[in-house]
């Protein structure tokens, strides 16, 4: 539908021009007549010529000088024609609305030709003294006027078109009320299709993130009861491989309930007007996780501007940077960097780590849920931590992008 709307305003474009062409066109072939017959029509319809080709007796001098200086003899205006652009035809002189005044070199103005309604002789020659410094164009849209010499003396002529262009500015008016009222019924037909055809994914989405509240409120429970059982199986029977497991994977299906509960609080309208220093969040979290790193011998290194503030949610930012440092903490193999920088009105937070990518795969993949990266296999990933920085970025307007370069992966997030 937009291309076909665009399709037809440029089709109308061209009509418009071309018949506005045409009409300058036709303007400028009758002002350069009336430049080449001093700035009016002949009155009355001239001699036969003599078949010798000499002057009738008693004609009055042809040419473009007052003394009767003979025209360009390659000038089809000059030559006496009847033809119905000759300067003889007596429908010619009928149809052109017109005016011509006359300047000598002191300014004193005489009126050549009036023959226009338009105008009163006072007006017109106002008119033609304002334009008397131009050449050739277009005044009050639809007046086509030309400035010629003759001797010493400046000729200025204007010739009403509004009649030959009443059909483009017609076309022109039409097309823009078409145009206006397609936007206008496009707009309302999207807006009722969009609505149709999201609304049920709205309600799919919010149905899901009512699931997962719900899902985390009821797992909290028997998960407090398994991490109490295990901790009485340890007091009674002593520590055991048995119930160091338990107590392991008790952990571990906390901490997938927790990143569900954040998936579920989790809302477009997150991004609140809330101001929060970003810097400060972000060496929080890497301190936070430089022991973990040490306890895998990996190095890690942070750079950041002070004082980097960002609009939004600051404990779901803080959330959001924690699983970077987390993701940076599992899948690293010996060093990791966390960059942020200011970058004019944007704000650039690099994570880079030298993970294992050769079973990576489409490394945009790692932002669905429940998806990890190749390597991953064995490590405590539930697949929903990178999703959770996506959203959140989202919300605040930013845009984040997984890419490998030199044997790294990064994490490149802009606010």
């Amino acid at each position: 539908m937009v291309s076909l709307f665009l399709l037809l305003s440029a089709l109308l474009a061209v009509i418009n021009g071309i018949n506005f062409t045409m009409a300058a066109n036709d303007a400028d072939r009758v002002t350069g007549m009336l430049a080449n017959e001093q700035g009016r029509f002949r009155s009355g319809v001239p001699a036969e010529t003599p078949a010798d080709g000499s002057a009738p007796a008693g004609s009055e001098p042809q040419g473009e000088g007052p003394a009767g200086d003979a025209p360009p003899s390659g000038d089809p205006f000059t030559l006496g024609r009847m033809g119905p652009m000759g300067p003889d035809s007596p429908e010619l002189r009928s149809s052109v609305r017109y005016f011509t005044f006359r300047f000598d070199r002191n300014g004193n103005a005489e009126t050549v030709a009036m023959q226009i309604s338009a105008f009163t002789e006072e007006e017109a020659l106002a008119l033609a003294k304002k334009l008397s410094a131009e050449t050739v164009g277009w005044t009050k849209f639809t007046y086509r006027y030309r400035v010629y010499e003759i001797g010493n003396d400046t000729y200025v002529t204007v010739i009403d078109q509004g009649r030959e262009l009443l059909a483009s500015y017609r076309i022109l008016l039409i097309s823009a009320v078409g145009e206006v009222a397609v936007l206008i019924i496009s707009f309302f037909f999207l807006r009722a299709v969009g609505k149709r055809l999201f609304q049920p994914l709205e309600e799919a989405d919010r149905k899901q993130k009512r699931f997962l509240a719900e899902a985390e409120s009821e797992l909290k429970i028997p998960l407090t009861v398994m991490s109490a059982d295990a901790e009485w199986i340890e007091r009674e029977y002593g520590p055991s491989d048995a119930a160091a497991s338990l107590r392991r994977q008790v952990g571990k299906t906390a901490a997938l309930v927790k990143k569900l509960g954040s998936l579920a609080i989790f809302e477009d309208e997150t991004a609140q007007n809330l101001s929060c220093n970003l810097s400060d969040i972000l060496s929080s979290a890497v301190d936070q996780a430089e022991p973990a790193f040490a306890a895998r011998s990996v190095s890690v290194r942070c750079e950041a501007d002070e004082g980097v503030l960002v609009k939004g949610d600051p404990d779901l930012l803080s959330r959001a940077v924690g699983e970077l440092t987390e993701n940076a903490r599992k899948f690293a193999l010996t060093r990791a960097s966390f960059s942020l920088k200011r970058d004019g009105d944007r704000v650039r937070l690099t994570v880079a780590n030298d993970a294992d990518l050769n079973e990576a795969g489409n490394l945009e993949q790692v932002f669905d849920r429940f998806t990890t990266l190749g390597n991953a296999a064995g490590k405590d990933g539930s697949g929903l931590g990178l999703s959770f920085v996506r959203d959140v970025v989202r919300s605040m307007g930013g845009r984040v992008q997984a890419s490998a370069e030199g044997g790294m992966f990064l994490l490149r997030i802009v606010l």
